[in-house]
């Protein structure tokens, strides 16, 4: 977080009133966004309005005990990050202070207020390699040198992209920190690994492109049915105890990203805990290195100071960005934006501006815009290719869909996986409502299926989808009549569904195999599922009483194919099997 010191000031000025975490001050000689200290105890916070003389600052710091009279400092300057090697294996809180060093720096997990600390460290040393040389000409974005920034990752040094670029003349590889100079440009200009960037201003990119290719997941109901592009938007609303931080937990650790940035936005403490004790024991699945070798977690959890909680969101937009421009596939986790938008509809009441649906300010779908739109598979300045992928969570009250938050996000996103409190409770997970659920990514990833798993990919998910939504128009009449009152087909039907929501749609994530299920098995599911509808149908044609197709010993193995290792052979097995257990019946 690059915060610039009291000789940077260009203006100050005095406290006239505190409310919360928004504070009047008057006579501050400020623009909109400029960072400025707030009190005697230099508590940090943002322009966020001006009329006249005063000036309204929301503070990222808990503000009991400042009072009127006391000074407000400006810096001159927006709200940054700092971007270099070092935010991976990191953990900070909503304005990128780093949790661990004010921790030391206090000797205490209890913080005090006032204190700092850059976003990445000043001292580390790093082992720097120059990948251009002396002579070579160098525009903004350019990669000019690569540092090994933690074992899965190499963090590729770029120009920034405000400068003008030009031709190299001094270059040399060693071990520097972030602070000196690695590469020196005829014009002048000086680059070092460390670069800021405001945050609520999207890095520049040349084009932003339709993504073509997914982001698989190993969960078999997203990349079965309701499948995200690498580059794509998503939400996961549900209810309290759905399952929302679980399903983010499983993408960031299996997701098919090479960095992920997991934003706790608001969440409870004992919630975000769990994340920073758990993140650093797990293993990478695709490379057995720790998984916060290639993470970076800002945890503001839901009794931090509700400014600092606005702007997180905003922080990991921007770290994932960054590693965007050096080539990477980001995936960014929001957990949950409803918390953000009640940190938004705080300040907005504060400031006493006009309140919209349910009391959010009338912004509130700009500002959700703003977020989601910066996700995306871009071509970068530097020629290369990358992609954000944002994925925010969605906490409606009651599980209220219609509520404004939800709403809001739903015209935004093109994937919607949305969470059912009745099903969690049976115990079915990942607790996904396949009929309220959709993803616009089919027909575009449809290709990229068809050349990398299997040719009907779409046909038979199609056919699954089909039977699903068959099952659900049933179970509105067995509701009313009964299961038995069905015609035989009907039934068999709904014994089709069931296998297809027992076997395919739920999945352990507590078993070391049925965790993680790779497209190709998701696909063998199905066409399992499949022969058994085909071959009962026959059966059934044949006069076969449909007790008697549902009786056979080999279909309930459906439901075991998820926790096989050697899929291949036990799905084979299996087709054959139900094969010839059904045609022995007529």
């Amino acid at each position: 977080m690059s915060q610039a010191t009291e000789t940077d000031t260009d203006g100050s000025g005095v406290i006239q009133s505190v409310s919360g975490p928004v504070v009047t001050a008057r006579d501050l000689d400020a623009r909109m966004n400029d960072v400025v200290y707030v009190g005697d105890e230099g508590l940090m916070g943002e322009a966020i309005e001006i009329e006249g003389n005063l000036t309204t600052i929301q503070v990222y710091e808990e503000t009991s005990g400042v009072g009127p009279g006391e000074p407000v400092v400006n810096t001159g300057e927006p709200l940054t990050v700092d971007l270099g090697p070092g935010i991976l294996d990191a953990i900070y809180d909503g304005v990128q202070r780093p949790l661990d060093v004010l921790e030391e720096k206090m000797k205490s997990p209890f913080l005090d207020r006032g204190v700092d600390a850059p976003g990445i460290s000043l001292e580390k040393q790093w082992e720097f390699k120059p990948t251009v040389s002396e002579g070579d000409t160098v525009e903004a974005g350019d990669v000019v040198g690569i540092v090994k920034e933690t074992v899965s990752i190499d963090h590729k040094v770029m120009v920034p992209p405000n400068f003008e670029g030009g031709e190299v003349v001094a270059i040399e590889a060693g071990n520097f920190n972030v602070t000196e100079t690695v590469v020196e440009l005829g014009n002048g200009e000086e680059v070092t690994m460390r670069q800021e960037w405001p945050v609520r201003k999207a890095r520049p990119a040349v084009e932003k492109k339709t993504p073509r290719t997914p982001l698989v997941s190993g969960q078999r109901i997203l990349d079965g049915l309701f499948p995200i592009a690498k580059g794509g938007t998503a939400a996961i609303p549900g209810p309290f105890g759905s399952g929302k931080t679980v399903t983010q937990h499983q993408l960031a650790k299996y997701a098919d990203a090479d960095i992920i940035v997991y934003v706790g936005c608001g969440e409870r403490g004992n919630e975000m805990t769990e994340v920073i004790e758990d993140f650093p024991e797990l293993e990478d699945p695709k490379t057995g290195n720790p998984l916060m070798a290639r993470t970076s977690l800002i945890a503001n959890t839901s009794n931090m100071p509700v400014a600092a909680r606005e702007s997180c969101i905003y922080t990991g937009i921007t770290i994932a960005e960054f590693y965007r421009d050096m080539g990477y596939d980001v995936a960014l986790m929001a957990d949950s934006t409803s918390r953000w938008a009640e940190a938004m509809r705080e300040i907005s009441s504060r400031l006493e501006e006009m309140p919209g649906e349910e009391g959010y300010p009338a912004y509130l779908s700009a500002r959700l815009s703003q977020f989601y739109e910066r996700a995306g598979y871009f071509e970068n300045i530097n020629g290369t290719e990358g992609s954000v992928s944002a994925i925010g969570a969605v906490s409606p009250p009651g599980g209220d869909f219609s509520e404004p938050v939800t709403q809001n996000t739903l015209r935004i996103v093109k994937t919607f996986w949305a969470l059912d409190a009745d099903l969690a409770e049976r115990r079915h997970f990942p607790s996904i409502n396949w009929n309220e659920s959709y993803s616009l990514y089919r027909e575009q990833l449809d290709p990229w299926f068809t050349e990398n798993v299997t040719e009907d990919w779409a046909e038979i998910r199609q056919w699954a989808i089909d039977i699903l939504d068959e099952e659900s128009e049933l179970q509105e009449i067995v509701q009313l009549v009964g299961k038995d009152a069905l015609p035989e087909d009907q039934q068999l039907t709904l014994e089709v569904a069931r296998y297809l929501r027992e076997g395919y749609l739920q999945q352990n994530a507590f078993h070391p195999t049925d965790t993680f299920c790779p497209p190709e098995k998701t696909y063998l599911i199905l066409t399992a599922a499949r022969t058994f509808y085909d071959e009962a149908f026959k059966a059934l044609d044949n006069g076969v009483p449909v007790e008697e197709i549902q009786a056979i010993e080999s279909v309930p193995r459906i439901n075991r194919i998820g926790v096989q290792e050697d899929y291949n052979e036990y799905v084979e097995e299996l087709k054959d099997d139900i094969t010839d257990d059904l045609r022995g019946l007529y």
